[in-house]
């Protein structure tokens, strides 16, 4: 495994960073999932990336289960606030005041845990001053229940408003999630720009878009059985996007490549992001430990020019580039 600085601050992460998204709580059973986790720890992640609004608050309780018993010194633990929560009433959603400080104490109880090391806003709020936000963000901070902050899913210029009012405030915000991968490059035009002017690094997630990119879905074929395109239960949503036939014929030119630098396609497209020196790290989730173990091997690959433009040239016009996307990630007003 091989670690970076995650922004403009001292705080090493591990670059394959276990995410339990779309597994812990829901997809997957309990016994499984902690598998998984110990998967992780033994092929040398430290740092785990989850969320209250997973599996309605479940992912972060079995995330925590698993790594009871571990140096806390040791790990990273992420976490992130806005998405609706609990029984999804008029303040379980957004980034008030109110909401941040109730999901922080709900967050630790589950994790079991007296501090995350990034607290995340999931996405911007449109309903909520930012002020009130950052202020709620600054005393989470001092009062060492974070200790530092990120976001998701945030524009260049929200961004910019968002690291000016930290520095006003004291505390350091360093990082930015967003969706990024061979097919899904938004974030290239504004994002990342703003973002190193900024001294904010990128935590990307669905490198592997969902799966997609490990070239198991072919062209004009039925979904393998079992797998997330299957999966009724959210991850069929998901991947829908990427299901259509010029995708797929795409990606099957991926495979030669990836046979030439003697990887599997999913270690190409992950380490593919790892390649942009703004990514501190990217997340990998799985059903099963033996994926966490294959991931792994994508760490401190190096892909030389030609292998980028021979991707390049594979995936042609089925790159989606539009910045403006990163905005639509963020709904107008709260979802309850």
């Amino acid at each position: 495994m091989e670690f970076r600085y995650l922004g403009n601050s001292g705080l090493k992460i591990s670059e394959i960073t276990y995410g339990n998204w779309l597994t812990h709580g829901s997809q997957v059973e309990n016994d499984v999932a902690t598998q998984c986790v110990r998967a992780a720890l033994d092929e040398g992640i430290s740092t785990f990336d989850t969320a209250d609004v997973y599996a309605n608050t479940a992912a972060e309780t079995v995330l925590g289960e698993a790594l009871k018993g571990e140096r806390r010194e040791s790990l990273e633990i992420f976490t992130k606030v806005y998405w609706p929560t609990g029984p999804k009433g008029k303040n379980d959603t957004g980034l008030s005041r109110k909401h941040i400080m109730e999901a922080i104490d709900g967050s630790l109880e589950r994790l079991q845990t007296d501090y995350v090391d990034l607290y995340q806003a999931h996405r911007w709020d449109h309903e909520t001053p930012l002020e009130e936000t950052m202020q709620a963000f600054a005393d989470v901070v001092r009062q060492g229940k974070a200790l530092y902050i990120g976001v998701s899913e945030w524009t260049a210029d929200q961004l910019r408003q968002g690291v000016e009012l930290s520095k006003e405030l004291g505390f350091q915000l360093i990082s930015s999630q967003p969706q990024y991968s061979m097919l899904w490059r938004v974030i290239e035009d504004e994002v990342v720009p703003a973002s190193r002017e900024l001294g904010v690094s990128q935590i990307v997630w669905s490198p592997i878009a969902q799966g997609v990119l490990t070239g198991k879905y072919k062209p004009g074929a039925e979904p393998p059985a079992g797998s997330r395109a299957t999966d009724t239960k959210g991850g069929s949503d998901m991947i829908e996007r990427w299901m259509k036939d010029d995708v797929l014929t795409a990606v099957q030119g991926l495979e030669p490549i990836a046979a030439d630098c003697g990887i599997t396609m999913a270690q190409l497209a992950i380490a593919w992001v790892l390649q942009n020196d703004n990514v501190a790290a990217a997340l990998v989730g799985a059903s099963r430990p033996e994926q966490v173990a294959d991931n792994v091997k994508a760490a401190g690959v190096k892909l030389d020019d030609d292998v980028m433009k021979r991707i390049d040239e594979a995936l042609g016009s089925v790159v989606i580039r539009d910045p403006k996307l990163t905005a639509e990630n963020t709904p107008k007003g709260r979802v309850v």
